[in-house]
């Protein structure tokens, strides 16, 4: 994907594009997910890990780790029958950076 500035007025962005951008932003609007994030941003987790630490059932963090997945906002890795999960990659990790940034200012 190029990079867009979106500051350019002569910059159109398809419309299919920014609906898929307005659904990526929902994933972030939850609070949940948002704290898997958070917590598996340096370190990879399994589900029982996730749940211990965010004292919620592994039935929802198993739900909301779904709805990551499917988004591509984490990867897992086997160990057997365990699995762990992690964020997918460092443009993940920025999203959140820099809307924690925008909160701080």
């Amino acid at each position: 994907m190029s990079d867009i500035n979106v500051t350019n007025n002569d910059c159109q962005i398809d419309e299919e594009i920014l609906f898929e951008l307005a659904d990526l932003f929902k994933v972030f609007g939850d609070s949940t997910r948002i704290r898997i994030m958070n917590l598996i941003a340096d370190n990879e987790l399994a589900v029982s890990q996730i749940a211990a630490n965010l004292n919620m059932e592994q039935s929802t963090i198993s739900q909301q780790l779904r709805v990551l997945r499917q988004n591509k906002l984490v990867r897992i890795r086997r160990e057997g029958k365990q699995i762990f999960y992690a964020l997918n990659d460092d443009h993940v990790k920025k999203i959140i950076q820099m809307g924690l940034d925008h909160i701080l200012e």
